[in-house]
């Protein structure tokens, strides 16, 4: 039997949950019970983090200890997800002693095996992340490059993990597992990250400034480092706590950890070097998904008072209506835009129009022309045929997609079997065929394929919304147990509907349109590369003019159309590879959110790209877009969403490489398309595009 061990993060206990916690516990969650439909042993695992600085702080406003501190809120995690039918089947805390002693087993392993050094330490520590950071590494600011907080000169001894040791290994692992990062811009992220030299890793806190922690086995002045403690827990469930499968087969190493994309750094080179060095099997994947922005792509923050309380929906428009909005709005690995308006669209458009509707039609019209009882069908016909294709190759694409854990598509797929339903009844009209007694096997016909495929709607549905799809099932007669019921032609005729009422009553409220606003400067924190390509705004424009630059002999100054109404200013060093009647009316790709910047006295409102031909000679090719292309056409990179539009520098293009493969241009494993057409460039594989 396949396995199937998941993980969340284990949540901040000072945090108050919201909508990011939910969405990758629900997640979570959803995948476990896929996996059990399917066919899976399963383990899901969550909890909580309960040492650190800012534990100790918080405790001390309180005037109580740090373990009163934790033991009151780590419920707010753990009932929260309770109520909104999580089954997680183990709730770790940090505080355990379990956790603790196989913590400390840990640290005395690498201690006697030398990976662990001591020695004194200085540079710009974050309290609110509780690490420190270089220089290089702060944001423009001055603060820390994550939550944008001040930073605190410290010097200090304190212990090491040779994390350096094991970069190389490492590399080695990414690149013989080009899937163990999910989506793949994120491996090719951390991929980047590792062509820079790996710090040792700093894995204590003396006692003098941090009491609340676990100590270090071999010093006891010292506590060990918030995060080394935390990564563990994924570890210590299987040996600590003797987690198993139902067969007892041990659960490490996990199928997948889920996470943010804020946290990808520590679990996808701290914690494999961790597990290296400690000669533990590397979980199977890691998959970092996006985050949920507020107010038209602002991310959500308590300063800025705009967080999403998941009890606030859950409590107003039922529980599985928020379990359906997170699992279908948000593509795994990319960011979503949470709105009101958007969750009552989307509620009302899906589960009351869709699902609802046709659940109450089926359901009303057996209750009135069969007395409540299914009948059995008799002849098909080309539309009912129809309707069992489509729900056959819905169940196929579910059981490949579950793995991939392409979440959203199999939520959508479900859906387009419900569509197909609704189709069905408008076609065949069954209130009409009532009417005419000699349409009563006709009628019959259309009833039982459509509560058929509604059951298996709902039965795929289960993992999704568990207490809706059984109430729906009961309401015709049927219920969900295993992967078995996923077929075509459970219900046979003759099952006795029970009672029901609307499953997802249709929001009645007013949902205003977005409202222009006022643009509000905002304040352009770093991107991390990953978020590089999914931020530039890269148009097809085509070139009007071309002058020579007067005060620099290898630029032009070209004015290219962009499809915006005026003409920009682009200077451009292209004097060693065109003639200026080669590139007149020359489509282009224009890079259309780069800073301005003068050169040598004009100002340039952009850069167009081009490939390198011979770099020692600075000859290039320009990068050519599809013919049938037109000025302000958008270029994107294949399966990335454009994020919200800001201002990027020169830098933020340096975090990443745009290459030529087989004539294509490509960020890594991403290809450059317009309109689903391949961006192009003429230089050999390998050759860089600037």
């Amino acid at each position: 039997m396949k396995n199937f061990y998941v993980t969340t993060p284990i949540y901040y206990v000072n945090d108050a949950p919201h909508i990011g916690h939910s969405y990758t516990t629900v997640l979570a969650d959803i995948l476990t019970r896929f996996h059990k439909i399917i066919g899976y042993q399963t383990f899901f695992l969550t909890g909580t983090d309960e040492h650190g600085q800012k534990v100790q702080r918080a405790a001390a406003k309180r005037n109580v200890t740090p373990q009163e501190h934790v033991d009151e809120y780590y419920h707010r995690f753990e009932d929260l997800w309770k109520k909104m039918n999580i089954q997680n089947d183990f709730f770790i805390r940090t505080t355990m002693p379990e956790h603790k002693a196989f913590v400390q087993e840990c640290l005395q392993k690498l201690w006697d095996k030398g990976e662990i050094y001591s020695k004194e330490y200085e540079g710009w520590y974050s309290v609110g992340e509780e690490r420190f950071f270089s220089e290089d590494e702060l944001d423009e600011n001055k603060c820390d490059p994550i939550s944008h907080r001040p930073v605190e000169w410290l010097k200090e001894k304190n212990y090491f993990f040779k994390m350096s040791a094991y970069q190389q290994k490492l590399i080695d692992f990414l690149e013989s597992h080009k899937d163990w990062i999910v989506p793949d811009y994120r491996w090719n992220e951390i991929r980047g990250f590792l062509r820079q030299p790996l710090n040792d890793l700093c894995i204590s806190r003396p006692k003098i400034r941090l009491s609340w922690g676990i100590p270090l086995p071999f010093d006891p002045d010292y506590v060990t480092y918030v995060w080394f403690d935390a990564l563990l827990n994924y570890v210590s469930a299987s040996t600590a706590f003797h987690k198993t499968y139902a067969d007892g087969t041990p659960i490490w190493p996990a199928s997948y950890h889920l996470i943010g994309k804020d946290i990808l750094t520590t679990h996808s080179v701290y914690w494999p070097t961790m597990l290296m060095a400690l000669d533990i099997p590397l979980p199977q994947h890691i998959l970092a998904h996006g985050w949920w922005l507020v107010n038209g792509g602002e991310k959500m923050s308590k300063s800025a008072g705009n967080v999403v309380n998941p009890m606030d929906y859950m409590e107003k428009y039922g529980i599985d209506a928020f379990r359906y909005f997170l699992a279908r709005e948000m593509v795994v690995g990319q960011d979503a835009n949470f709105t009101h308006e958007g969750f009552v669209r989307r509620i009302n458009s899906d589960l009351a129009n869709d699902l609802g509707n046709v659940l109450n039609r089926v359901h009303r019209l057996v209750l009135t022309n069969f007395g409540g009882v299914l009948p059995a069908p008799n002849a098909l016909d080309d539309a009912a045929n129809e309707v069992i294709t489509i729900a056959n190759r819905v169940r196929t694409n579910v059981m490949e997609w579950v793995p991939q854990v392409k979440l959203s598509q199999v939520v959508e797929e479900i859906m387009t079997l419900v569509r197909s339903i609704n189709r069905y009844l408008e076609i065949k009209a069954p209130w009409k065929l009532a009417k005419d007694e000699s349409k009563k096997d006709e009628l019959a016909t259309v009833l039982y394929i459509s509560a058929e495929a509604v059951r298996l709607s709902l039965s795929m549905l289960w993992p999704v919304i568990p207490g809706k799809s059984e109430e729906g099932l009961a309401m015709i007669g049927s219920k969900f147990t295993d992967q078995n019921d996923l077929v075509w032609g459970i219900l046979k005729g003759g099952e006795k509907f029970g009672e029901g009422k609307p499953l997802f009553p249709r929001i009645e409220e007013e949902v205003k349109k977005a409202e222009p606003q006022q643009a509000k400067p905002k304040q352009n924190k770093p991107l991390m590369a990953a978020d590089v390509p999914a931020a530039m705004d890269l148009r097809v424009a085509q070139i009007k003019e071309v002058a020579d630059h007067p005060d620099a002999s290898s630029l032009y100054v070209l004015k290219v159309d962009a499809g915006e109404g005026e003409l920009r200013t682009i200077c451009s060093g292209l004097k060693s590879s065109y003639q200026a009647n080669e590139l007149q009316d020359r489509k282009i790709l224009l890079f259309a959110n780069l800073k301005p910047s003068a050169l040598r006295g004009i100002m340039s409102q952009g850069m167009l790209f081009a490939g390198d031909l011979e770099p020692e000679t600075h000859k290039c090719r320009l990068v050519s877009v599809p013919e049938d292309a037109k000025p302000g056409d958008r270029a994107l990179f294949k399966g990335v969403a454009p994020s919200e539009p800001r201002e990027l520098k020169v830098k933020d293009f340096e975090k990443i490489a745009l290459t030529a493969k087989g004539g294509a241009v490509f960020c890594d494993a991403l290809a450059l398309e317009v309109n689903g057409k391949p961006v192009t460039c003429d230089v050999a594989d390998g050759a860089g595009i600037h």
